[in-house]
């Protein structure tokens, strides 16, 4: 039931049965402070046993305590923990937090380490919303393929069919990473104007996008690679040097084309024309990157919330539903999904005596 990011921890209850989504319950969200972040920051790009990782997994571990702290009606505790390195051409991902030890601090089973089965079969270990899109899918009342589109600090997209019984089956998902998202924005900002983002797309709509970024950009070889593939979040750093000499605003609104083109590239991979386009992450309430969507997608994109579901807390439903699937024994992901060899479920589990 938890999501994390680089600017705090969300926590969403759901009722399920590791198929069907029945019902959604309470909502919490608990921001890092800025000495946390700094923290969780300067842990970026490190693997298990470097220098400070422990001190990440503790500030992630004690702001999930205080998040849960009262929470009532939850039977299993997904646990996803703080990415701080993913590499999949290397069979490797690093998330912070220790799943035991929160399982027995909340005298709750909890599920964890979500992804290291599936690379550990050759799969990508990301992404893993996808079978909860298909979920969703089905709660909305979908007839046809829906594409959810997630702008978080990576973007990534799922193409649901909810006419296939179920998501591990082959034609149910198909999803990857698009490319940057948020992320060089959101840095960008912090950098220079010690915000955390753009607020209301302020400086995207105001810039003026160099054209000639965002071509060569385009031209890098993961936009040809065929999916199922995904990207660190550090994945291209050479934009950071692209737009160094920009002013604010040109800078904001390059980074934000060079977003919602490789959304269009990602589109071209897609087997079939979906019914709706749904954007979830902090992406969708920049209305200048929906605006550039619209226009290089060449066709209307609409928030979550158009059809009744929360963008800021589909994340932490999503392992919330995976955490369901991994107690019944259920597949996580799949080769459309991760491109593991076949559906594979994840995660630890950490059982709390009773619970």
């Amino acid at each position: 039931m938890s999501g994390t990011s680089m600017d705090g921890v969300d926590l969403a209850l759901i009722e399920t049965d590791g198929v069907t989504v029945t019902g959604f319950g309470e909502t919490r969200y608990r921001p890092y402070g800025e000495e946390e972040r700094a923290v969780i920051r300067a842990g970026l790009g490190s693997w298990p046993g470097d220098a400070g990782v422990e001190e990440v997994a503790r500030v992630v571990e004690a702001a999930h305590l205080e998040a849960f702290s009262g929470l009532e009606g939850a039977r299993a505790f997904g646990f996803h923990g703080q990415t701080l390195a993913h590499d999949p051409e290397g069979g490797r991902t690093h998330q912070a937090g220790d799943g035991a030890r929160i399982a027995e601090a909340l005298g709750l089973t909890t599920v964890w380490d979500f992804r290291s089965n599936d690379m550990g079969l050759g799969g990508q270990g990301a992404p893993l919303a996808p079978f909860y899109h298909w979920a969703l899918a089905r709660y909305i009342g979908a007839k046809g393929p829906v594409a959810f589109l997630n702008l978080g600090g990576v973007g990534n997209i799922t193409l649901v069919d909810p006419r296939i019984e179920g998501p591990e089956l082959p034609g149910a998902c198909l999803a990857f990473d698009t490319g940057p998202a948020n992320a060089p924005i959101d840095d960008l900002m912090r950098a220079r104007r010690g915000e955390a983002f753009d607020r209301d797309g302020v400086l995207t709509r105001a810039g003026r996008v160099d054209a000639e970024t965002v071509a060569v950009f385009l031209d890098d070889a993961y936009f040809r690679k065929m999916p199922p593939k995904s990207l660190d979040r550090d994945g291209f750093p050479k934009l950071r040097d692209w737009v160094a000499g920009m002013e604010d605003a040109d800078a904001v609104a390059t980074l934000a084309a060079c977003c919602a083109r490789a959304v269009a590239q990602a589109m071209e991979h897609l087997p079939s024309r979906p019914e709706r386009v749904l954007v979830t992450g902090g992406g969708r309430r920049n209305p200048g990157l929906m605006e550039m969507l619209a226009v290089a997608l060449g066709r209307p994109v609409e928030p979550v919330e158009a059809v009744g579901l929360d963008g800021d807390f589909l994340e932490a439903q999503a392992f919330a539903y995976l955490a369901m699937r991994v107690l019944l024994g259920l597949p996580t992901s799949a080769p459309g999904t991760t491109g593991v060899a076949a559906p594979v479920g994840g995660g630890r589990v950490t059982r709390v005596k009773g619970r």
